[in-house]
């Protein structure tokens, strides 16, 4: 086969992946996005990402792929035995449960609290181990009658606390961590009902209503008095997109240690999208097999320096995480009249 064939025939691959990803380079043309693959191996962009973070590899919101070598946790990250729980402060979380070792407990969106059902299995539950019902107690301040148990897939019976199954993580490496939070969008630390730590302390912040069972717009936009017209997600969260990320062709310059401060979006129902045309919004699969938010292409985060809702701190972070407008484009550095 000569030169130009080889080139035709390359031409016309390109071609389909950019039809099938309907994602192209920087248009700025409204798309209706769906779930697209990479169209890379994506690695970090620009020679890696320089975090200044540390190492690690960041599970989401499935919990796909196996737990790190070693990465034991607090508590061994394993199936022992809840022991007595308690309720203790972690900064930008809120209150959270922890286990007799101190270590984290957190719920999954994916499960259901009624009735009590567990969907994370297989390599989900080696980076998210089951706590096991046997033998939890409950300290002062904590209604006993909130524990509860749910028999698990392969026969085992699993510790509920408000009906909502209960795990570890496999990178809280010691007492007071909460490295799980809000990994994947959809995994969260208890608080002591069973609801979610983070948005108890939003309401207690005045951050609004605790949200927990309600349903609504899942993805709009809020008028921020120095970035004007921002998107957040369903929470009033500020969302960021990253400049190593790449839109075309789709490459995530967020990885590893880089997850532990910005969590990837999780995909929303296009149909409770309010303030930004719904054929903006989209969503792709990151390299561990979970759907990630997507504006215009570009994949879109939660900074957990940003603990209430409303908050901006994430803007302008490094000169590379920008909130995003309801055009779908990143806010000025300077702000909307940057």
């Amino acid at each position: 086969m000569d030169n130009r064939r080889r080139v035709t025939t390359a031409g016309s691959v390109i071609a389909v992946l950019m039809l099938a990803a309907g994602c192209g380079s920087g248009s700025d043309t409204a798309r209706n996005v769906n779930s697209v693959q990479p169209a890379s191996d994506s690695k970090a962009l620009g020679g890696g990402y320089d975090s200044g973070y540390g190492s690690g590899s960041g599970y989401g919101s499935d919990g796909s792929g196996a737990a790190p070598a070693g990465a034991a946790g607090a508590a061994g990250a394993s199936t022992a035995a809840a022991g007595q729980l308690a309720v203790r402060e972690i900064a930008d979380v809120g209150s959270v449960v922890t286990d007799s070792a101190g270590a984290t407990l957190y719920r999954f969106d994916k499960d259901t609290a009624k009735p009590p059902a567990s969907n994370c299995n297989g390599d989900c539950a080696k980076a998210w181990p089951a706590v096991p019902a046997d033998d939890a107690t409950v300290s002062g301040g904590m209604d006993p009658a909130a524990l509860g148990a749910v028999t698990r897939s392969d026969g085992t019976r699993q510790l509920t606390l408000g009906g909502w199954p209960v795990y570890r993580y496999a990178k809280d490496g010691g007492p007071g961590e909460a490295k799980g939070e809000g990994v994947g969008g959809t995994w969260h630390a208890l608080a002591s009902d069973g609801k979610k730590a983070i948005d108890k302390k939003g309401a207690e912040k005045g951050g609004g209503a605790d949200k927990e069972g309600k349903s609504g717009e899942e993805l709009s936009v809020s008028a921020d008095a120095k970035l004007g017209k921002i998107v957040v997600d369903g929470e009033g969260r500020t969302l960021y997109r990253f400049d190593k990320d790449s839109a075309w062709p789709m490459k995530f310059g967020c990885l590893d240690a880089c997850l532990d401060t910005w969590k990837p979006a999780a995909a929303v129902d296009k149909a409770k999208v309010s303030g930004i045309n719904s054929k903006l919004v989209g969503s792709v699969k990151r390299p561990d097999g979970t759907e990630q938010l997507t504006i215009d292409c570009w994949p879109v985060y939660l900074f957990t320096g940003d603990t209430a809702p409303g908050q901006t701190n994430g803007h302008n972070k490094q000169g590379l995480w920008f909130a995003v407008t309801d055009a779908g484009k990143k806010v000025p550095a300077g702000g909307a009249g940057g």
